[in-house]
């Protein structure tokens, strides 16, 4: 998988088209930042490919966290308190860190091959609607990029996953169903 060290990728997710790298290189994440004019301000997500790899970026997985993935039928993203080993600038001033366990094939596989987590951010300039195929991306997304994955060029996606917060308390609070 040397098409994602040291460069940020447009690849098919296991929701939408994403612009990647790799989550513990600052730089990378910054040009990520960068081709989405989105402010640092906002934290980004993780893609990760197991449960093993989940619990090397964050302190302390919650038990509730875990038995919701367990349950989970559609792509979830969970919000951890206290991640370790990744990008700060991925990281929420608040110190916590959406991460999700790829749910899909091609990205499992990549991740698990790359051997680090991934960057996983809506393939759109912020403010701009989430495209739902490869053919709505933004020009300016596919030339800023380092790398397009050839892979499902016709996925169309209609939904984002869902994102639920987990604190170390075992609190939930769903942010976006």
């Amino acid at each position: 998988m040397g098409f994602i060290k040291n460069k940020t990728i447009l690849y098919p997710t296991d929701t939408v088209w994403g612009i990647g790298c790799d989550a513990t290189n600052e730089i990378l994440v910054t040009k990520i930042y960068k081709i989405k004019n989105r402010e640092e301000a906002k934290s980004l997500v993780v893609l990760v490919d197991s449960l093993e790899m989940l619990q090397q970026y964050v302190a302390k997985v919650p038990l509730k966290a875990i038995e919701i993935l367990k349950k989970a039928t559609n792509p979830t993203t969970i919000v951890y308190d206290n991640p370790v080993g990744l990008a700060k600038n991925a990281i929420g001033k608040d110190n916590t860190i959406a991460i999700r366990i790829a749910s899909d094939t091609f990205c499992k596989e990549m991740i698990r091959n790359y051997g680090k987590p991934i960057i996983s951010t809506s393939a759109n300039i912020s403010g701009e609607a989430t495209p739902k195929q490869f053919s709505e991306i933004n020009p300016a997304i596919l030339n800023a990029v380092d790398y397009v994955v050839d892979l499902h060029h016709d996925k169309i996606c209609e939904k984002s996953s869902t994102i639920i917060k987990v604190t170390n308390q075992n609190q939930v609070t769903v942010i976006r169903p």
